[in-house]
């Protein structure tokens, strides 16, 4: 415990990384359909990923740990490849891209982009190592890649095709390589107050791609999976993976010294905190891991959320802001804020006599928590009745966004976000940053 107390920033997030990929891969060869798990996966590779796939449908239980395992081994092999080191963001994309291993992304689809953003540091004669986050989240559009490879233009499945793997191969070269300039300008756009940053410029390249080769081509959008495919699905499954994982984070945190008062500080200070390993150290970042990752699992038993593939992935993709400035004593004001807005959008449905799908529970609002949970930092700095407005603001928004980029954007919830911030936030300074003045004065 001693060497791994000691370990710098990087190489403790390294350790995470792969103590992740080893759980998820476990967990693959533990499945009852482990003897199908190879076949499941190239069930899951060959057929579409547009949001949103539940791989526990379409590959099995063992095939979708597997696929996650390997990505997420992947993702640290790129850091180990290239010499990079991981910090705070790369928690936040290595886990978002392991958590939509379960319902969109697979170990075929990422790397085009991958090689896009290679061919950009190739380009501009920058390190690879600096751009690994970049690769991972350029996969934040890898259903379109599938997309683009077994069926472009035809609304059914064709089967992989010489000219379409070109093309995909073409467009996610291009995205990758002009990815890395969108990452820096987005936190120029919603100023950090979106966590899931990245969700800007993939959001707003889907929005064009979809224009591109569907719209102004004429071309029908293929339909999404059919609804019923989402009932597959496993509480026991989710909840016990996932209390073994994150208690063993909360206990491998104690070992490492981390004591409860170290993290009621976290949980406790005013300040808007978007680095947690580095300010707070090592262990409390692994409690907060741990210890949101279980508030995040409660909060979905506790709405009876269908534990599908879908809602297994979104648990880690909400769990990967855990050190960049989420914890449960910023969130919970968004979530409440989420349920608000299903009771009076339901009560108001009924008066006008609509079809209202946006119970608390409904797949797709499981889905948007997630990611208005990249609000959080709204809830720090103005306080949390702003962030249940946040999150109000978001709920409202967030099944509406697919129409403009046609699902195939994973990071639609993050891109909700940064347009609720463009809404928002000049608001916010105009008004709630006058008012506390005018009260010191």
């Amino acid at each position: 415990m001693k060497k791994i107390r000691s370990l710098d920033e990087g190489s403790f997030l390294k350790l995470i990384f792969g103590l992740f990929a080893l759980a998820f891969l476990a967990a693959a060869v533990c499945m009852p359909d482990r003897g199908s798990m190879f076949t499941g996966l190239w069930q899951i590779l060959s057929q579409p990923g547009k949001i949103s796939t539940n791989y526990f449908a379409l590959g099995g239980y063992a095939a979708t740990f597997l696929n996650m395992g390997l990505v997420c081994a992947i993702s640290l092999g790129l850091f180990l490849v290239f010499r990079g080191t991981p910090n705070n963001v790369s928690t936040l994309a290595v886990l978002l891209t392991t958590g939509f291993c379960s319902w969109g992304i697979n170990v075929l689809n990422i790397w085009p982009t991958i090689l896009g953003v290679l061919l950009y540091a190739l380009v501009k004669k920058e390190k690879p190592g600096t751009l690994v986050n970049a690769m991972l989240f350029s996969t934040g559009i890898a259903p379109l890649i599938t997309d683009l490879m077994i069926r472009y233009p035809h609304s059914e499945v064709v089967g992989f095709h010489p000219v379409g793997v070109v093309l995909a191969l073409a467009v996610g070269l291009a995205i990758g390589f002009f990815l890395p300039a969108g990452l820096a300008f987005s936190p120029k756009v919603h100023k950090g107050f979106d966590l899931y940053s990245a969700a800007l410029p993939i959001g707003m390249t889907a929005f064009f791609l979809n224009a591109v080769l569907y719209k102004t081509m004429g071309i029908d959008l293929p339909a999404a999976p059919a609804a019923e495919t989402l009932q597959v699905a496993s509480r026991f499954t989710a909840n016990l993976f996932c209390c073994i994982l994150f208690g063993l984070l909360i206990l491998l945190a104690f070992a490492l010294g981390c004591r409860p008062r170290d993290y009621w500080r976290l949980l406790r200070d005013p300040a808007q905190v978007s680095n947690f390993s580095s300010t707070y150290g090592n262990p409390v970042f692994l409690m907060n891991a741990g210890v949101f990752g279980l508030f995040i699992l409660g909060y979905y038993n506790l709405i009876g959320a269908t534990f599908n593939g879908v809602t297994f992935g979104i648990l880690f993709c909400m769990l990967a802001t855990c050190n960049s400035g989420s914890h449960p004593g910023n969130v919970w004001p968004i979530m409440v804020g989420y349920y608000l807005a299903s009771v009076v959008c339901g009560w108001l449905s009924s008066l006008a006599g609509g079809n209202f799908a946006g119970a608390i529970n409904a797949q797709a609002i499981c889905v948007g928590l997630c990611y208005a949970n990249g609000l959080s930092p709204i809830s720090d700095k103005y306080g949390w009745p702003f962030g249940i407005l946040a999150g109000v603001m978001h709920y409202l928004l967030v099944t509406s966004v697919p129409n403009l980029h046609g699902g195939f954007c994973l990071y639609n919830g993050g891109f909700t976000a940064a347009l609720i911030c463009l809404i928002l936030l000049p608001q916010l300074e105009r008004f709630a940053h006058e008012k506390k003045t005018a009260q010191k004065a």
